[in-house]
């Protein structure tokens, strides 16, 4: 699969302000090329009428000019005629035919073209006539004389396009080299400095998101730093169990190294599932709100019923209250973690016979989670922390747990956008959990 196609900014501005600035001169190079011929053209003529008028009074007689096909700076011809048609004047040997037609009239005498002005008074007829290829030579360069400043100013001004562009654009140029010439493990923020407002807001989100990818590193090396101290006691547990286990002499003896063994086991995988459980949801999208739309009381029975046989065994009354119908946003999975944590942590610090209760019902726009025991609770002073991973309160009583429980219940419930809430519980004396979720725009229709 080939890459896709990049654009330089730089190259993309210059070729598109540099080829406006080549058809505007174009154009306008046009438009005063053929505004100056026009204005040459009329100022000819305007020069025709005046020699004409200049010479209706008459002229002294004289003989023709000797030879010469181009009189005067601009080839002007001169001839007068008399009421009887005869020729009284001429200012050069080629002679004109007689002008019938007075004002404005273009001829042609033995190949050559003139333009003819003609005017006619009671004893004479004067025609004023000038050669139009010199007419033209001397229009053309008056035109390209109004022309020249254009295609002077033209490359002038694309050198100065080029230069405010490669200016305005030296601080990018130097963020990308920053940005190029920086380790892996670099994550500083980016300097803002000397940007350009449309670029600056850019560069305040990367720096907002290396923040964030700053954060979620270091408490990704923390997470493992503490995965490996919390996996390092039970395993060197299950050694010294083992080794026991060889070195027990009778029958009895085994069985309890064996049964010992077997629950170190069992803490051991539950840990390695925790962390797991955690890395996936840490791992995850930020805000799977969208993925689907599912009834919060499908995962509460499931979760009841994942954790059932635990709180018959531990001789715990696991009870569920009042629920109905609650539609969230999120992954059914993911809930179900979040629900049996919650329920696990319920029924591990609950001492036997004990009891715990879950209801669910809909409190506004919010779907409310309530999990209550009757254990010892924990106290107010350690609820802020009881959601760090591996923390574990001083009220737990010397029950086992890795302290990841209620941190996979918090991360769970941030990405579902629901709030938590750690209280003590009022019935059954113990801790109490409610855990809000922003309902769903809309049930689905049922059949």
């Amino acid at each position: 699969m080939n890459p896709p196609a990049t654009h330089s900014l730089r190259k993309r501005l210059l070729f598109f302000l540099l080829l406006a600035i080549l058809l505007a001169s174009v154009v306008q190079g046009v438009s005063a090329y053929r505004g100056a011929l026009q204005q040459a053209d009329d100022m000819f003529d305007y020069h025709l009428q005046q020699m004409a008028r200049s010479l209706r009074g008459g002229i002294p007689l004289g003989p023709p000019a000797p030879d010469s096909d181009a009189p005067g700076d601009f080839d002007f011809y001169v001839q007068i005629w008399g009421p009887d048609g005869a020729q009284i004047f001429r200012s050069a040997p080629r002679a004109l035919p007689p002008q019938a037609v007075l004002g404005f009239s273009d001829v042609t005498v033995g190949g050559t073209s003139y333009r003819v002005y003609s005017v006619q008074t009671p004893l004479q007829t004067v025609q004023i006539a000038q050669n139009m290829s010199a007419r033209l030579a001397r229009a053309r360069a008056l035109a390209a004389h109004a022309v020249l400043p254009i295609a002077l100013m033209a490359p002038l001004l694309m050198l100065v396009v080029w230069w405010v562009i490669s200016r305005s654009l030296a601080p990018v140029e130097r963020t990308r080299r920053q940005v190029a010439s920086r380790s892996a493990g670099d994550l500083s923020p980016l300097p803002g400095e000397g940007l350009p407002e449309e670029v600056r807001p850019l560069v305040d989100e990367l720096n907002l998101l290396l923040g964030r990818v700053r954060t979620a590193f270091d408490a990704q090396t923390q997470f493992v730093a503490n995965a490996a101290h919390e996996l390092r006691s039970p395993l060197t547990a299950l050694k010294l169990q083992a080794q026991a286990l060889r070195r027990s002499g009778d029958e009895a003896a085994r069985e309890v190294s064996v049964a010992r063994l077997n629950q170190g086991i069992d803490r051991a995988i539950r840990l390695v599932e925790q962390l797991l459980a955690l890395a996936r949801e840490e791992a995850g999208p930020g805000h799977p709100a969208a993925s689907e739309r599912l009834n919060l009381q499908d995962a509460v029975q499931f979760a009841v019923a994942d954790v059932l046989p635990q709180a018959q065994a531990r001789h715990i009354d696991l009870g569920v209250g009042d629920t109905e119908p609650a539609w969230v946003r999120g992954q059914l999975d993911a809930l179900r973690i979040l629900l049996r944590n919650l329920l696990d942590n319920a029924l591990k610090y609950t001492p036997a016979p004990g009891r715990v209760d879950v209801a669910l019902r809909i409190v506004g726009a919010h779907a409310v989670l309530v999990v209550e025991d009757s254990g010892p609770g924990i106290a107010p002073l350690d609820r802020p922390r009881v959601f760090d991973r591996f923390f574990r309160a001083a009220s737990d009583s010397g029950a086992s747990g890795s302290g990841l429980g209620l941190a996979i219940v918090k991360t769970i419930a941030d990405r579902h956008g629901a709030t938590l809430r750690l209280d003590r519980s009022e019935r059954l004396g113990g801790l109490q959990v409610e855990v809000r979720f922003p309902l769903a725009d809309s049930a689905p229709a049922r059949d």
